[in-house]
């Protein structure tokens, strides 16, 4: 949440996701200020999801462009996006629309389980510690009552 926990930060990977690579045409479609955008773009660029690359010399000029890390990012950018259109379209309609170029199809993300392929919803979720949890913390009775140690959702 770091890197990702804000709007702007959001804003630009949308926008980077929707084929805009440089500094001027986030300034233009965003209406961000420079020195925000100039922290966004430094803070994606040292996380890792972004790489900034010349495209002009004379003055020097800089693109930025997905990584393996950032263009692994889309599918949370869509969930999000599906999330505001079920909830947050008005009358006219979605802004936006997704185009399955493989299939030919108007789409919308849909978190899946990895194993079977079925809808995920909260509820049929139980969550656990995994192998990087903080050791320290294992024996916590907070951590134990927050986490499903029996495999059960919780409620």
């Amino acid at each position: 949440m770091d890197i990702l926990g804000d709007g702007w930060t959001l804003l630009v990977l949308r926008e980077i996701f929707y084929g805009e690579s440089r500094f001027d045409g986030f300034i233009d479609s965003l209406g961000i200020a420079r020195n925000t955008l100039t922290d966004r773009l430094r803070r994606l660029e040292a996380a890792g999801l972004l790489q900034r690359h010349p495209y002009q010399s004379e003055p020097v000029r800089h693109e930025y462009l997905l990584t393996d890390k950032g263009r692994d990012f889309f599918g949370a950018l869509a969930a999000i996006n599906a999330w505001g259109d079920r909830w947050l379209a008005d009358d006219d309609g979605i802004p936006v629309v997704m185009h399955h170029t493989a299939c030919g199809h108007d789409t919308q993300a849909k978190v899946v389980c990895s194993s079977c392929g079925e809808s995920l919803h909260h509820q049929d979720i139980a969550v656990r510690t995994g192998p990087g949890y903080p050791a320290r913390l294992l024996d916590s009775p907070d951590v134990q009552a927050r986490f499903a140690m029996d495999g059960r959702p919780n409620e």
